[in-house]
């Protein structure tokens, strides 16, 4: 009896450390969440300091890759102004009519809807000065392939902000399976394209912000 009761509380000692870990891994990102806001994107999303931190100008042309429900694709348009766009690109056919719908209704005209491909997001070649992905880098399949098509759409001088659920044990305990890149992978990927980091923001509660450059193939 003695031995079956030490056994159980070497196991139910074992279960407490390996929980402690798992909260000390997942404490900083939640240490960075607004805990009273989670209940809204803006509360983990930070939308106006990820603006603010990609700095853009007056009139340049911003792709926003996977654009969704639009939830960056007018800020972005209200960052540029009405001498830039912001090209909203997406491969659904519902969330184009949606996103041409709200355009259309919040009289965005600097925002451009495009129907893309899943593997060419056809943009208007020579113009783009930032291409962002936000929760979408996961969804393209033959990344390195994209990324050099991309390549062709760049204006001088031209950006890729990456913003993607960074794989942390918090990330693989909510999200579905993989619905994230880890900073590593994203890195070596972007490398084989012959692209160059720029840039690396650490203020987001659960996802990675990194920004590259093309670089010379």
């Amino acid at each position: 009896m003695k031995t079956r009761f030490g056994w159980l509380r070497r196991v139910a000692l074992a279960a407490v450390l390996l929980l402690a870990a798992a909260l000390l891994t997942i404490a900083p990102d939640l240490a960075k969440m607004d805990l009273g806001s989670l209940s809204s994107r803006e509360g983990w999303q930070l939308p106006d300091r990820v603006i603010e931190s990609l700095r853009i100008q007056s009139g340049e042309h911003v792709a926003d890759v996977g654009a969704g429900d639009g939830y960056f694709t007018f800020r972005l348009a209200a960052a540029v102004g009405p001498s830039g766009r912001v090209y909203a690109v997406e491969v659904d056919d519902e969330r184009v009519a949606e996103l041409e719908r709200r355009a259309r209704e919040g009289s965005h005209d600097n925002v451009v809807v495009v129907r893309g491909e899943y593997a060419d997001p056809l943009l208007p070649d020579g113009a783009i000065d930032l291409v962002l992905f936000c929760n979408s880098y996961h969804h393209i399949e033959d990344r390195v392939a994209y990324l050099d098509r991309l390549r062709s759409d760049f204006a001088d001088e031209a950006r890729v902000a990456v913003i993607d659920l960074k794989g942390s044990l918090l990330v693989r305990l909510l999200a579905p399976p993989g619905h994230w890149t880890t900073v590593e992978t994203m890195t070596q990927e972007m490398e084989e394209a012959s692209y160059v980091l720029a840039e690396s923001f650490d203020y987001l509660p659960a996802q990675s912000f990194v920004v590259f450059r093309p670089g010379p193939r």
